[in-house]
């Protein structure tokens, strides 16, 4: 056969193939058009799914009527004129495909109307090549766009759509996300004629907070923290959820660069490192996050459907995103402070209702022997002990006015009143009760200390008895040459022997016995990928978590006063002192409310 140019409509139905895989990605294409207008009120309805119909309007800016017929044609928009402009782009949409490529696959129908004109303007389409003619329509400021019966001239892409409950849960996840990126634009969606979501705009950090907890749920922000941390080309901000909050599946990560929703393995395994070792296995964190990143340094015209992206400096973008989250987790320990008023420590865990505290008991904390000494220095706690019976003395007699300035002395976690069963430390704070699992606690404690320990001596390498040899690509002989430095200050020795060969003759102490080829491919792999690796750093903390489980203190044994106040103090000073290694709270405030709530009182 001959070669011979391709019918435009064959030509949009193909690109419809790309960016309209099913009636959310239209949406997609449609609410982001809408947010390049500068929408401030986006009202989308759907029928049957979004296969009969899809209509989004807008407050936006309009097109003017001139414009319309372009709307429609392959590679027309208003949105970028030079390779100067698609270099820096920062709208959401500038191919000029999307239109067009509805168009050729449903009965579309656009209104629009332009701020100060005297009446909209209205343009219709069925499929075919060339669109119906312009005709005055009665439309406020802004832009109406109507999708009809998608696919239905390609019957065969209809087949592979699902059930009417299927295609909507997509278009109710998407609007969802969407809805998460613009705080500033309200949003609200019906579906078959029944509103679902109304969503006012959110100016300011309440708003936002109220909109998150309405779409992620409550339970989400109350385990959230807040960060914003950034400079001139990266800035970063939004809310992690703490560790103990994980998910048994990645349902709950949003993440957004410049706005526009990506999912990126860079990002994943920066956000994956940073919860390295806080998280429970085959556990997934949850977060909402917002990176802005002067557009010269991203390119977003690496897929059609723009979900993925390309950072000109991966390698910057990775540790920022890891250094910021991995400070941001770090600083979740119960001793950064008490609210004056309610007493309430001031952390995103350890919040419980009554009933909560049994959910916590582990198998690991099973009686054994051979236990090792309490090793906590004990300092002023008889003072302590003191501010906590004057709290319980019996208040001065009417009308004589009295301070509690030890109230105010009152560490975080109370003072320890009693041991439960050898597995839980009872103490009192000025909030009420404060439960402890002392051997999670104990085993964070002794892992940040071995963790402290060889950060200050570094680490250690072994020399193999025999060096082994190692086939590799001439790329990554190029990689381990060149990261001398890098495989040193991990405690590994690596030489080259060839152009596609290496020899490993030393390995990290602590992971002596491990399989040394697998290791260097291992952190190869990572650095082809990600530019740096972070395996070696995991695997020794693996076997420093494990070093610190068996060196903790274990249930059933019995603790002083002294000790169980000793134990409460280091976890007030102790990184990540809010969940033991495997991601498992270490400790739960129960309230004067939520106690007298389970007692009745009051009613």
């Amino acid at each position: 056969m001959r070669i011979q140019p391709l019918p435009p409509q064959l030509v949009n139905q193909i690109a419809a193939g790309e960016v309209v895989e099913r009636p959310a990605s239209v949406i997609k294409e449609l609410v982001e058009n809408s947010l390049d207008a500068g929408a401030t009120r986006i009202e989308i309805e759907v029928e049957q799914g979004g296969v009969k119909l899809i209509r989004v309007r807008d407050n936006g800016r309009g097109i003017h009527p001139d414009d319309l017929s372009l709307a429609l044609s392959r590679h027309a928009t208003s949105k970028i004129s030079s390779l100067e402009e698609l270099e820096r782009v920062s709208s959401m949409g500038f191919r000029g495909e999307a239109l067009p490529s509805i168009a050729s696959v449903s009965r579309l129908t656009v209104i629009a109307r332009q701020a100060g004109a005297d009446q909209g303007w209205q343009l219709s389409g069925d499929g075919r090549e060339e669109a119906g003619g312009l005709t005055p329509a009665a439309h406020p400021e802004g832009t109406s766009v109507e999708v009809r019966d998608l696919f239905f001239n390609t019957p065969a892409r209809r087949k592979f759509l699902r059930t009417e409950k299927t295609e909507y849960g997509h278009i109710e996840t998407l609007v969802k996300r969407l809805a998460l990126s613009r705080f500033d634009v309200a949003f609200s969606l019906r579906h078959n004629r029944r509103e679902v979501l109304s969503l006012p705009a959110a100016p300011d950090r309440h708003a936002q907070e109220r909109r998150v907890a309405g779409l992620l749920g409550p339970a989400f922000l109350e385990q959230a923290l807040y960060l914003e941390q950034g400079h001139t080309e990266l800035a970063l901000s939004g809310w992690v959820a703490h560790p103990t909050f994980s998910r048994s599946q990645a349902d709950m990560q949003y993440f957004y660069v410049n706005g526009r929703t990506v999912r990126d393995r860079l990002v994943s395994h920066a956000v994956r490192q940073a919860y390295s070792d806080v998280l429970y296995q085959g556990r997934h964190p949850a977060y909402l996050l917002y990176l802005s990143v002067d557009p010269v340094l991203v390119d977003v015209n690496v897929h059609p459907t723009k979900h993925e992206v390309r950072f000109r400096d991966g390698r910057q973008v990775h540790d920022f995103l890891f250094r910021t989250l991995h400070r941001t987790l770090s600083e979740t320990s119960p001793g950064q402070g008490v609210d004056r008023e309610t007493g309430e420590i001031l952390s995103a865990a350890g919040v419980a209702e009554p009933g909560a505290v049994a959910a916590n008991q582990r198998e690991s904390q099973q009686p054994g022997a051979g236990q090792q000494p309490f090793r906590f220095q004990l300092k002023d706690q008889r003072a302590g002990y003191r501010a906590s019976l004057d709290l319980q003395r019996p208040p001065p007699a009417m009308g004589v006015a009295a301070t509690h300035p030890e109230q105010q002395e009152i560490p975080p976690l109370g003072y320890a009143l009693a041991q439960l069963r050898g597995v839980y430390i009872l103490a009192e704070n000025a909030a009420g009760l404060v439960v402890v699992d002392m051997h999670a606690a104990h085993e964070r404690i002794t892992y940040e200390r071995f963790k402290r320990d060889r950060a200050g001596e570094g680490i250690r390498s072994q020399p193999l008895l025999v060096p082994v040899s190692v086939a590799v690509s001439q790329r990554e002989a190029d990689l381990a040459e060149s990261n001398q430095a890098l495989f040193s200050g991990l405690g590994m020795e690596v030489d080259r022997l060839s152009d596609q060969a290496l020899v490993v003759r030393a390995i990290p102490v602590l992971l002596q016995g491990s399989d040394a080829e697998r290791l260097l491919r291992d952190l190869l792999s990572d650095l082809v990928v990600h530019g740096e690796s972070g395996r070696i750093q995991e695997a020794i903390d693996q076997v420093l978590s494990s070093m610190a489980c068996h060196g903790s203190v274990r249930a059933n044994r019995r603790l002083t006063l002294e000790e169980m106040n000793a134990l409460l103090r280091e976890m007030e000073t102790t990184e990540r002192g809010d969940q033991c290694n495997h991601g498992r709270p270490t400790w739960v405030q129960l309230g004067m409310e939520g106690l007298d709530r389970l007692f009745l009182r009051g009613r």
